[in-house]
């Protein structure tokens, strides 16, 4: 922490944007948990394939 000064202005103006950035990061941890959530509801489970399997592949984007 840097020693106070007689800046009374500049220390109010740094403890401002301090808290703007914390209200921020508060913000965005609060959207990613959401869109977290979100994509997790519509997300299934995942499938599990074993050597031998037969699959169904699409060539739709592949150069021949």
């Amino acid at each position: 922490m840097r020693k106070k000064g007689k800046y009374k202005e500049a220390e109010k103006f740094t403890e401002r944007m301090r808290s703007i950035q914390e209200e921020a990061k508060a913000a965005l941890q609060k959207a990613q948990e959401e869109m977290k959530r979100y994509v997790d509801r519509e997300r299934g489970e995942v499938k599990e394939y074993q050597v031998g399997n037969l699959v169904l592949l699409s060539t739709k984007d592949l150069k021949y």
